[in-house]
C-alpha cells in the first residue's frame, strides 16, 4: 500500500517547528535568507514539506543551505553530521539491485528517493555541502552518477576523511551500513 503524501495538522506543525529550530541553530548555512520567508513558501507547497518531512524522519535533518534567485526557489539538503540512518545499506539503483543474485539489500538509494519526493545530491551540490561544515566522518553517502560511468556498472559516493573531500567509485550493486544517500529539494 502506498504511503499517503500528505501531512496531518500536527504533522506539519511539528516538521515547521524543528525546520525553523534548526534554522536559527544553524545561521551561517543560509545567511540573507529570512526564516519567514521560507515559512511562507512551505505553506504554498505541502508536497515539498511532506517530502522535507521524510528526509527528516529518516535522519538526514533537512536545513535551507541556498536560494536559487534565477527559480525563485529554497534549496534544502540533508544535513546531519553522518549519512541518513534511515537510508543506510542500500545499492544504488534498481538495476543494480536486480544484478545482485543473493543478499540483496531491502531498497536502492534511487528508489527510496524517488518515493521520498527528492533528488540525490550530485557531486557539486556534495562539495557544496561540506563547505558548510564536516559531513560523512565515518560513512559515505550515494550520489548522482554520470551516465557514462552508470552505463558501465559503476556508481560513485563521497565521504569526508583526513580533512579532504572524497569522490569514489563502487558497483552499483554494491552496498554498505555505513552508506546511506543525502537528498536535496527546492521549494
Amino acid at each position: 500500500m502506498a504511503k499517503a503524501k500528505k501531512l496531518s495538522a500536527s504533522e506539519r506543525d511539528g516538521i515547521l517547528n524543528t525546520l525553523k529550530t534548526r534554522f536559527t541553530k544553524n545561521m551561517p548555512r543560509h545567511k540573507g535568507i529570512n526564516w519567514s520567508d521560507v515559512e511562507a513558501k512551505l505553506a504554498t507547497n505541502p508536497d515539498k514539506l511532506w517530502s522535507i518531512n521524510e528526509m527528516d524522519i529518516t535522519g538526514g535533518e533537512p536545513d535551507v543551505v541556498g536560494f536559487d534567485r534565477k527559480t525563485g526557489e529554497f534549496i534544502f539538503f540533508d544535513c546531519a553530521e553522518e549519512s541518513p540512518k534511515g537510508r543506510r545499506s542500500v545499492c544504488f539503483d534498481r538495476e543494480g539491485w536486480e544484478s545482485r543474485k543473493e543478499h540483496r539489500p531491502e531498497n536502492t538509494a534511487m528508489d527510496m528517493a524517488a518515493e521520498m519526493g527528492i533528488t540525490l545530491l550530485n557531486e557539486e551540490e556534495y562539495r557544496y555541502l561540506q563547505t558548510l561544515g564536516e559531513f560523512d566522518l565515518k560513512t559515505s553517502s550515494w550520489i548522482i552518477t554520470p551516465p557514462a560511468i552508470r552505463k558501465l556498472g559503476g556508481a560513485l559516493f563521497g565521504d569526508r576523511r583526513y580533512d579532504h573531500v572524497f569522490i569514489y567509485h563502487n558497483g552499483a550493486q554494491s552496498y554498505y551500513a555505513a552508506r546511506a544517500f543525502r537528498g536535496v529539494v527546492r521549494v
